[in-house]
């Protein structure tokens, strides 16, 4: 990418376009494309055409998505796979209409089985049952990534997928009816600091890794630059922590 080149980022306000965003600005890139959800709705196919015809970017960062917790996904399946289907097939087929340079698909760790052996490879993909509570969220990421690699193969469209890890960092989400691990705990044991109890759902056994949305960000913009495969590949730190340990990381912390 060159610095005066058209780039959109998709979801520039949530967790990981935000993100992206301050990576792009802080390496030099000028000319940065953004939308709200207000001005373009990008479940809307009439938006998404209106947008990239206005604006023509060369790159694309395909952030957004509807993304929550534990509870969301298992309380709102259905707006989880349409919502987030319809936004990728959206973005995907405008990229492919208006000439865009190349597309990075964001999509995440739970594309995996849910019984993935440690540390999961991407060669894992599609190899047993995925976790049940956010079944609905990784199925629609898997149709993104497939459908990359089919207009790769048809359309020679340039795009590769990042599977990025248990993500955290500014801007994150801490409702906690919706909220990941991290944000969801931390706010717990804020409001907890005065002698309240924290519950902390299951055994605390369970391994997770965490990535910072910072340097999933940095992630981004090197493999963007450097990276033309149409398989996935993911992203991560290299090593998990308990979820009792986190527990009591965040309670010395808070």
């Amino acid at each position: 990418m060159k610095n005066n080149d058209p780039i959109y980022v998709a979801g520039h306000q949530g967790l990981v376009g935000s993100a992206i965003h301050r990576a792009l600005t802080a390496h030099g890139y000028s000319n940065i494309i953004t939308r709200t959800r207000q001005e373009t709705d990008l479940r809307r196919q009439g938006d998404v055409h209106a947008l990239f015809s206005g604006t023509h970017p060369k790159y694309v960062f395909l952030a957004a998505a509807k993304v929550g917790g534990i509870m969301a996904n298992a309380t709102h399946p259905a707006q989880f796979i349409g919502d987030n289907l319809a936004i990728q097939t959206n973005v995907i087929e405008a990229c492919r209409m208006y000439g865009v340079e190349k597309l990075l698909f964001l999509g995440s760790s739970c594309i995996y089985p849910k019984l993935a052996s440690i540390p999961i490879t991407e060669d894992q993909l599609m190899t047993g049952p995925l976790e049940p509570t956010n079944e609905a969220y990784a199925v629609a990421k898997i149709a993104g990534l497939v459908m990359c690699q089919a207009y790769a193969k048809e359309y020679n469209m340039r795009s590769i997928s990042l599977m990025p890890t248990n993500l955290y960092g500014p801007g994150d989400n801490f409702d906690p009816a919706s909220s990941h691990v991290i944000p969801s705990m931390l706010r717990k044991f804020h409001e907890a600091r005065d002698g309240g109890e924290v519950e902390i759902w299951g055994t605390g056994t369970p391994r997770r890794e965490f990535l910072h949305v910072d340097d999933l960000a940095r992630a981004c913009l090197f493999l963007m630059n450097r990276y033309d495969s149409p398989d996935p590949i993911n992203v991560g730190v290299g090593h998990d922590v308990a979820i009792s340990e986190l527990a009591e990381l965040v309670k010395r912390v808070t």
